[in-house]
């Protein structure tokens, strides 16, 4: 028993139901010595952690990992005063959230947050934009030399383009001597020697300029070609309370092996595989299975590392560590999915470089019948693939851009080209289609004598300040209904069962049908809940049945709207996968229209991605949709992932897509704006094609001079490169008309 005093009220008198076997001497996670509690308040506290002032990298990725958990509603940090405020949920309770708080702190120090993959290659990336400021400044001087008339030296223009067209030649030799072809950079280097060497600097530095703008964009929009390696398990547990001879200790994780005795107390996710010796606990497998409930795992049983314990104490036999895990596994799964990397911009390459032979017959061919080399320059610096080479990269960036304005992160060319194609999505129900927590959806009284409004006080009752979740849920419909939690002068909870509370003198239970059954409460005055209808917590008084609540994991308010926008205006074919029981998928899929042929319950991670895998040998283009764990092996062997925003770091990481408003909504906007893209990059090649092909006609007939060539190829150049940026006009977070006429119902709840 132990007196608590809260905001002045009356002492409560309470006690916890202490495991079936008696564990051993109980000893507190020992504080973390740099993390002080500065002040707190109900719903509000202030930790001083002194590292933050040091390492700016180390604050971001607290404040991320902080901002991350379900329950904190807020983070902000102080770097000159060495602290970080969190504002969250007053219902959950502080010693668990500080519990969840301090190996935030402990995970932080080794931990990447993923804010986008790095292209470890050589010229990609700042680089690369890096190296655009001598091909500027050279077609500064062949325009100040030339058009302008201004007294530029005519070696230091002809030296200027020399060095500016060093990266040309370069790819141009190494497509000659290694891969024993001939490609756009030959032909353009051609061009720019012929033309250099009559004299004529305006045009080939006009020329350089727009290759390498279009290379620097084309290699912007890339993806890296490697998976990188992900290390789920050290983001989770860096170090565990290791029991050994009776002593406990806090070790690195390397140091734990098969056989030893890890102890886990709320709050902390479990670092391994293994069977629990003592104790019991609720355990959040949500990221690993998908179960949107806590379970209840007593002794004997099974546990898996990166599942969180909410509540409870436990002594766990490790069998397996690491790699090794359950959970090391499905990562290994993910990294051996196959990259599927055919980034658009590279067929507009493919198909340049397929004009290349045909550009030097008809040039040689000119030259040949004419002895004239400016008509031969001049079909060569017309050639039809430049400024493909430049507006179809240039088409890309800007709808990339566009869709970041919108809070949709698409990470590459490549991944905006499958989405364009999708004609398949596949979605994971918890916390993606699902709000990923318990919501109260009913409460019945069994008779006149106790009307529902007072069995909803009760059960507020009693479950105040406990943070089991439907507890949480409990209270917060009550709140929502205006019924404010009285005062209860002792309670009792049991893991797994649910609460026993002194009301207003009388002896109240709220949950389980197990619990109220070991009691001899009859439970058959109520009928039984309907087939899906979700699940129940009763409530009983002084021996007697009063009501229940059902409660479940609803949808998303956008589900409905997003699934039929995608299957009725996209064409696409709408899956949803689950670990749940059969019967509460098919309840959800029938809430929100999907199918019930294309509902797919009780799956293992390795199964889902069975599933994607099946879609994909279909022939289909198929997007997979989800936030945990649990997903990676379908998010890897998917065409397009998507995650969100705030989903684990890891299924963020592997996602090809990112929602960062953590709304369903971004979906459909997504592949209308990849749509989008491609009609653009259909449009330039028509713009670029069809100039170009009447410059060559001219200039084989010798009325085109190569200046004039010039003119016209990179004046179409400009225009489809300007046509390419349209995305970039439209309003921030306005959508398509094809978006807007396609989805109505979503717009109206978005405004309405």
């Amino acid at each position: 028993m132990l007196g608590l005093r809260r905001d002045g009220g009356p002492d409560l008198t309470v006690s916890v139901a202490e495991p079936r076997k008696s564990p051993l001497p109980a000893v507190e996670p020992a504080p973390i010595p740099e993390t002080e509690l500065v002040h707190a308040v109900a719903g509000r506290l202030r930790l001083r952690v002194p590292t933050i002032a040091a390492d700016p990298a180390y604050a971001d990725r607290l404040a991320g990992l902080i901002g991350s958990e379900q329950d904190v509603l807020g983070v902000r940090v102080s770097r000159p005063a060495a602290s970080i405020a969190v504002r969250y949920r007053p219902s959950v309770g502080d010693a668990a959230l500080r519990s969840r708080l301090e190996q935030h702190v402990r995970s932080a120090r080794g931990t990447a947050l993923s804010g986008g993959r790095k292209d470890d290659r050589p010229g990609v990336g700042e680089g690369r934009w890096r190296g655009l400021g001598l091909p500027a400044i050279t077609a500064g001087l062949a325009l100040l030399g030339g058009p302008l008339g201004f007294a530029v030296p005519a070696p230091l223009i002809a030296g200027a383009v020399a060095v500016a067209a060093l990266p040309i030649a370069r790819r141009a030799v190494h497509s000659v001597r290694v891969e024993r072809k001939l490609n756009i950079d030959v032909l353009d280097m051609t061009a720019i020697t012929l033309t250099t060497m009559r004299g004529s600097y305006l045009a080939p530095a006009v020329m350089i300029s727009l290759v390498e703008i279009g290379e620097a964009i084309r290699e912007r929009t890339a993806r890296a070609s490697r998976r990188e390696a992900l290390d789920l398990l050290g983001s989770m547990a860096h170090s565990v309370w290791l029991e050994r001879g009776g002593d406990r200790q806090q070790v690195p994780i390397d140091r734990v092996a098969a056989g030893d005795t890890v102890v886990v107390y709320p709050g902390d996710r479990i670092p391994v595989d293994g069977r629990i010796l003592d104790g019991r606990g609720l355990i959040d497998e949500h990221q690993l299975t998908g179960e949107a409930m806590p379970v209840l795992r007593e002794e004997g049983e099974r546990v898996y590392a990166s599942t969180l314990m909410r509540e409870g104490h436990l002594h766990i036999g490790v069998e397996q560590v690491g790699d090794e895990t359950r959970a090391g596994r499905i990562i290994r799964l993910m990294q051996d999915a196959p990259v599927h990397d055919t980034r658009i911009e590279d067929y507009a390459a493919k198909v340049a470089d397929r004009a290349v032979l045909p550009a030097f017959l008809l040039s040689g061919a000119v030259l040949l019948a004419t002895r004239n080399p400016a008509r031969a320059a001049s079909i060569l610096i017309t050639d039809l693939m430049t400024g493909i080479r430049v507006s179809v990269p240039t088409a890309v960036l800007a709808a990339l851009t566009s869709a970041a304005r919108q809070g949709i992160l698409i990470r590459s060319g490549r991944a905006l080209e499958q989405l364009a194609g999708v004609d398949a999505v596949v979605f994971d129900k918890t916390g993606t289609l699902t709000r990923g927590q318990p919501t109260v959806a009913a409460v019945e009284a069994v008779d006149d004598e106790m009307p529902s409004a007072d069995v909803l006080a009760l059960a507020a009752t009693a479950e105040q300040r406990l943070t089991h979740p439907v507890a949480e849920a409990v209270v917060r419909y009550a709140r929502e209904r205006g019924v404010s939690p009285g005062r209860r002068h002792g309670w009792r909870y049991e893991i797994g069962l649910g609460v026993r509370a002194i009301i207003e003198g009388r002896t109240v239970l709220v949950g389980s049908d197990r619990l109220l059954e070991q009691e001899g409460i009859d439970l058959d005055r109520l009928p039984p809940p309907a087939a899906g209808g979700g699940s129940r917590i009763y409530v009983a008084a002084d021996g007697r049945l009063c009501g229940a609540m059902t409660y479940i994991d609803p949808p998303r308010p956008e589900s409905e709207a997003v699934v039929a926008a995608l299957s009725e205006s996209h064409g696409i074919e709408v899956h949803m996968l689950t670990g749940d029981k059969s019967h509460t998928a098919r309840a959800v899929a029938e809430s929100i229209r999907i199918d019930r042929a294309n509902t797919h319950a009780e799956l293992f991670p390795e199964e889902k991605a069975e599933v994607v895998r099946g879609l994909r040998a279909a022939g289909k283009t198929v997007a997979f949709v989800g936030d945990g764990v649990n997903d990676l092996p379908a998010l890897a062997y998917a065409d397009i992932a998507v995650s969100f925003g705030g989903a684990t770091d890891v299924a963020r990481e592997t996602a090809d897509v990112v929602l960062m408003d953590d709304d369903l909504r971004g979906l459909p906007h997504a592949i209308d704006s990849a749509r989008h893209a491609l009609r653009l990059v259909r449009q330039n090649i028509g713009i670029v094609a069809g100039t170009n092909l009447g410059a060559i006609g001219l200039a084989a007939a010798g009325s085109l001079g190569p200046v004039a060539a010039a003119v016209i190829h990179n004046g179409s150049t400009i225009v489809a490169g300007a046509n390419g940026l349209r995305p970039l006009a439209e309003p921030a977070g306005k959508a398509s008309e094809s978006s807007r006429r396609g989805w109505p119902m979503i717009e109206e709840e978005r405004h309405g």
